[in-house]
């Protein structure tokens, strides 16, 4: 499974930034004044300077992205393929007690199949935003629950359990004032 693209929102910007100095360079080479441009996509006159003496410089090239800034990944999308393949199998056959992934669990096996160490919450960050995973909360019940028993005893004893008793009034614990309804 490819992985998600790193920061899924600066790459959208990127790409926005990108567009409007490409629009940048079809206007100079139009014959458009800098100024002009400028004004056209609502930027500085000095960024509209710096874009045309890149274009003139490298020609539309030189506007383009230079992708994301900041150090390389520590993980590879080989490496995190493999790791997410890995969290398929489940954590009892990572030799984990249980089936419950933990963001510790998750970096000791990425630690394990790559020998990289990671932070917990970067762990939360690497499956968040680069393998796409969201956080699955576990349901709290029994696994021996019976369904039928329960509406049984909600049906027929909880009424009893929770009308007052002899049939008085509840009481209200506001001695300044007066109960409404």
């Amino acid at each position: 499974m490819p992985t998600v693209p790193r920061r899924p929102a600066a790459q959208r910007e990127r790409d926005r930034l990108e567009a409007r100095r490409l629009r940048a360079a079809e206007l100079f080479a139009g014959g458009g004044r800098q100024a002009e441009a400028a004004c056209q996509l609502g930027v500085s006159r000095q960024a509209a300077s710096s874009w045309h003496a890149q274009w003139q410089a490298s020609g539309t090239d030189g506007l383009r992205s230079q992708g994301p800034s900041g150090p390389t990944p520590r993980l590879s999308d080989q490496q995190l393929a493999t790791v997410e393949q890995a969290l398929h199998a489940g954590a009892t056959a990572n030799g984990f007690v249980g089936q419950l992934w933990t963001v510790d669990r998750v970096a000791l096996v990425i630690e394990r199949l790559t020998g990289v160490r990671h932070h917990p919450a970067h762990v939360w960050a690497l499956l968040r935003h680069r393998l796409g995973w969201t956080a699955q909360r576990p349901k709290r019940r029994a696994a021996e629950r019976d369904q039928a028993a329960v509406d049984r005893w909600v049906k027929e004893r909880w009424p009893r359990i929770k009308q007052t008793p002899n049939g008085a009034d509840p009481a209200w614990s506001s001695s300044t004032k007066a109960r409404s309804a």
